[in-house]
């Protein structure tokens, strides 16, 4: 197999019929895509419209040059923590040079072919992190949810942070705001199995309605516009000026992204590849993970990967070929230069409620007891301490000592082995 072969360029008795189900399979991801961009934007401690940017960008790019045919790529929750804690201590410029570093690195990973590596990362780290990545969410979602608000200046970035500054904040509790929330979080749920509503993403109906219930009826609660201010129309390239000492420092931050966007996407290439009995080629795909993180980088955008969700929406909705990714990105740009304003108008408990429920969707909750239960001693503990790390520090000290932990259980066990044979 070659380091780098977009599928897209092999697209063997591709069909007039084939072409129109993957422009409909891009709409309907798009649709889902929408609101998902603008919170986990949010949740990045980006602007809303920076999330778009990242799905148009790197969306579009990925797909055009990647190795997998159905992969949809976008701003994902695995990054939420990470960037925010980028964005906390390094700013926008910073993020943004560690995303082109980490795309450089990706670039690098495909044509080192680490791409077949990945798949020896123990399970237990990655179940371990994802669902570590989750309850940071979780933290991180509770004073919107609750329609709390901090005092001015405080922005916790750590969860341990966050869960000083609410239990701090608690008088701040808005009943209203938590009703909002509430009952979005409750459809959430509900929506999807209602017939009705099988393919109309529960989301964009959540925040549409939510936006509609507290405009007209004036509630007192918080929307996107009372904390950003929206813009819409094409963002410009822009280069971020570089200082060698700033380079040097992002590097681990570079590093942490370009390592979990390669397993991210790498996971989501592997579920679609079960689901419509394909290969993909995982060298190419880092590349065009890379490529399409630097063109996020570029233009104003947060650190992409595979989005296993948006990508099994594209496989169920009759999407077969990158051109239904590249659909997905057009569709987002036309919202961002006609719609965006209106985006102002979303309360912020729904958005909350809808990050509630990306937590809820990528916890690995039912995994991660089937371990507890199931495995060896030792597996268990890399888990938890894997998990446990992600929460009270961070995830590339998560990946790192859960790693070492493993490697240093499998050494013991070796010996064990060889002997019984």
């Amino acid at each position: 197999m070659k380091v780098f072969e977009p599928k897209l360029f092999n697209l063997k008795g591709y069909t007039k019929k084939q072409f129109v189900n993957d422009v409909v399979a891009g709409v309907i991801v798009a649709i889902i895509a929408l609101p998902l961009s603008i919170a986990l934007a949010i949740a990045s401690g980006a602007e809303p419209v920076q999330g778009l940017y990242t799905a148009i960008f790197a969306g579009f790019v990925i797909s055009f040059f990647g190795g997998s045919r159905v992969n949809i790529s976008g701003p994902t929750a695995a990054f939420a923590t990470i960037v925010a804690g980028i964005i906390a201590t390094q700013g926008f410029d910073g993020l943004v040079i560690a995303t082109i570093m980490a795309g450089i690195i990706l670039i690098i990973f495909g044509l080192l072919r680490v791409g077949s590596l990945i798949k020896y990362i123990p399970y237990t780290i990655t179940v371990g992190f994802t669902s570590g990545i989750a309850v940071t969410i979780v933290i991180g979602q509770l004073k919107d949810f609750f329609g709390m608000s901090f005092k001015p200046g405080q922005s916790p970035v750590e969860s341990m942070e966050k869960i000083e500054a609410l239990i701090e904040n608690i008088a701040t509790f808005n009943p209203v705001g938590f009703i909002v929330g509430a009952v979005s979080l409750a459809l959430l749920f509900l929506l999807p199995k209602v017939k009705a509503f099988k393919k109309i993403p529960a989301s964009l109906v959540v925040v549409v309605l939510g936006a509609l219930v507290v405009g007209v009826f004036n509630l007192n609660v918080l929307t996107i516009g009372d904390l950003y201010t929206i813009s819409s129309g094409m963002p410009s390239m822009k280069i971020p000026e570089l200082s060698w000492d700033k380079v040097i420092s992002l590097i681990p931050n570079a590093f942490t992204i370009a390592i979990l966007a390669a397993i991210e996407s790498l996971l989501s290439c592997v579920v679609s590849d079960k689901m419509i009995d394909d290969k993909h080629n995982s060298n190419t795909e880092l590349i065009a993970q890379g490529l399409g993180n630097i063109a996020s980088g570029l233009f104003g955008g947060i650190p992409a990967t595979g989005a296993i969700a948006r990508t099994s929406a594209n496989v169920k909705n009759g999407g077969r070929s990158p051109i239904s990714g590249m659909v997905h990105a057009v569709v987002l740009l036309l919202v961002l230069l006609v719609l965006m304003p209106y985006a102002s108008w979303i309360p912020m408990p729904v958005i909350a409620a809808v990050l509630l429920m990306v937590a809820y969707n990528m916890s690995e909750y039912k995994h991660f007891f089937h371990i507890c239960k199931t495995a060896k001693k030792t597996d268990v503990i890399v888990l938890i301490l894997t998990f446990a790390l992600t929460i009270i520090f961070d995830l590339v000290v998560a990946i790192a000592v859960g790693l070492v932990v493993a490697v240093i259980f499998y050494i013991f066990r070796a010996p064990k082995k060889q002997k019984r044979v």
